[in-house]
């Protein structure tokens, strides 16, 4: 082989191994944003580029004036400021990511986002906190066994004895759907005091470098033990690695499927129903905030209430019981009307 053939295979090697590196270096880099939130830009960036094509602008790079129209073509439409905020990512992070100049620098891009936000910001809705004693009368009222027809004599409702488990789990560990519904058998650990839940991954934990954990206390009562109830779950349906929150057929049989994040709202209104109960303003986040809200009415610290829901900012518990100390120590309660 002459000189000039093993040069070009030299180099032709050294291409090749650059260009794994380059999928390499891609494939990393699209990993510092979650999946969701990828698509979430997408879908931004996709409203926005429908919006310009139909004014015959362009979208990439936006030029400040282009950005500002839309803004204010979609607040004059109604929309609310959440979607304008995820739209306005999804540009951000579009031009970041290519290289370009951000249109939200320019200062009348700013103000105009200012002026929207004074404009047209509401109150966030919260949803309403379930917690004892109306999160006990939900539980009593999950049937224990299948009463529809075809169902055995006494057969055990498997849906009811997870509904209940992840009714108490995410009561108690005061979960986010998305952390409830993710939950494996491997991230359990069995402790003397109950049973300790590690969290890789969090809307406070991106990247899962040090995993959070959340106890699961052994409960005084048996019947309202978040424990016993989970141990209950596993162990009925023969749960011992995998998903711990699946979904059960209608010949209540437990299926490898794991339960979405959806699907504990529908849980959730489902039990409110069965108890007789509006299930209007309630949400799957009313357990994180009926946790807060009930610790802190028993004189649970901020810091404490922290430890277990894992906000960073103790700013972020107040928002959630600002309706309960309301009425704390306020004078109108003694005017005398």
């Amino acid at each position: 082989m002459s000189q000039g053939d093993q040069a070009a295979v030299v180099a032709a090697h050294a291409e090749g191994q650059v260009q794994r590196w380059r999928e390499q270096i891609s494939a990393y880099a699209t990993r510092a944003r979650a999946p969701r939130t990828l698509a979430a830009y997408e879908d931004g960036m996709r409203d926005f580029r429908l919006w310009a094509d139909g004014h015959g602008l362009s979208t990439l790079p936006a030029a400040p004036a282009v950005v500002a129209a839309y803004l204010v073509d979609l607040a004059r439409a109604g929309a609310a400021v959440s979607t304008m905020a995820q739209r306005r990512a999804a540009i951000r992070y579009t031009h970041k990511d290519a290289g370009l100049t951000n249109p939200f620098d320019d200062p009348e891009v700013a103000r105009v986002w200012e002026g929207i936000l004074r404009t047209h910001t509401t109150p966030a809705q919260q949803a309403k906190p379930l917690m004892p004693p109306l999160l006990w009368d939900v539980l009593e009222a999950i049937p224990p066994t299948r009463s529809w027809v075809g169902a055995k004599p006494d057969e055990v409702n498997l849906a009811g004895v997870r509904d209940r488990a992840l009714l108490l789990v995410g009561f108690v560990g005061a979960l986010r759907k998305s952390e409830l519904v993710a939950m494996n058998v491997k991230d359990l650990t069995e402790h003397p005091n109950g049973r300790l839940l590690a969290i890789p991954r969090s809307k406070t934990n991106q990247t899962g470098e040090h995993p959070h954990y959340v106890v699961l206390p052994h409960g005084s009562n048996p019947t309202r033990s978040p424990v016993e109830a989970l141990t209950q779950w596993l162990n009925q349906a023969g749960i011992t690695s995998g998903p711990v929150w699946r979904a059960v057929s209608k010949g209540n049989r437990v299926l490898e499927r794991r339960l979405s994040t959806d699907a504990v709202g529908h849980i959730l209104t489902r039990c409110l129903t069965q108890a007789g109960l509006d299930p209007t303003g309630y949400s799957a986040h009313s357990l994180r905030a009926g946790f807060v809200t009930y610790a802190h009415q028993r004189g649970a610290s901020d810091r404490a209430i922290a430890h277990q829901t894992r906000h960073r900012s103790l700013a972020s518990i107040t928002g959630y019981i600002r309706h309960d100390t309301a009425w704390t120590d306020n004078a109108a309660n003694d005017l005398g009307l």
